[in-house]
């Protein structure tokens, strides 16, 4: 009488074993969060053995802040060039809040910045202070493209857009539904708009 084997993970050879990690880390904790995801999965869905993965990196928590450091770039406001016009910035402002349109086959998962933030509450722990730091850049490079436009307070309408930003993103992935992001970019107009001068022009 014959058995059936359990198949065994398949694992692939030479390099690029850390991109594949990276890339598997990225889409379960997105897909699932971070403490739901273990490593015998992570190990799994990159096809590379566990000795390999701590080869790479030396515990899931170096991994969650490998994963987020290569979210930053992508997330963040842009820095302001020498050559932007205050129209350009207030541009950039609000489109911060024009989200893509979301994958009708997921769940909506929010900032992984805020997710982690919550994932790992203590204040001290490197995914946490990370996960700070990154909301206290968001709010800082708002204020540069506030200062850019004219804004009379760039630093207070930075960290109102910031806050604006942030609860319009939780409150889409509480009710999965996108539509948040539309009604913050029409809140968000009008604090840039009182911020400006009364012409609409940037306040002197």
């Amino acid at each position: 009488m014959s058995t059936t084997e359990p198949s065994p993970v398949r694992r692939r050879r030479g390099r690029g074993a850390r991109e594949r990690i990276l890339k598997a880390a990225t889409e379960l904790f997105t897909a699932q969060g971070i403490n739901a995801t273990g490593m015998e999965q992570l190990t799994a869905a990159a096809e590379v053995s566990k000795r390999t993965l701590y080869q790479h990196f030396s515990g899931k928590d170096e991994l969650v802040h490998a994963f987020l450091r290569g979210m930053e770039d992508g997330l963040l406001p842009p820095q302001v060039p020498p050559e932007m016009t205050a129209r350009e910035a207030g541009e950039q402002l609000l489109a911060v809040f024009s989200w893509p349109p979301p994958d009708p086959s997921a769940p909506l998962r929010g900032c992984p910045f805020l997710n982690a933030a919550v994932e790992v509450p203590d204040p001290d722990h490197p995914v946490h202070r990370l996960a700070a730091t990154y909301k206290t850049e968001f709010a800082r490079r708002l204020a540069g493209l506030a200062r850019r436009a004219g804004a009379r307070d760039p630093d207070t309408l930075g960290e109102q857009l910031a806050l604006l930003y942030d609860g319009a993103v939780a409150r889409s992935t509480a009710l999965n539904a996108p539509g948040s992001g539309a009604v913050a970019r029409s809140i968000a107009t009008s604090l840039l708009d009182a911020a400006l001068g009364p012409d609409g022009r940037p306040a002197r």
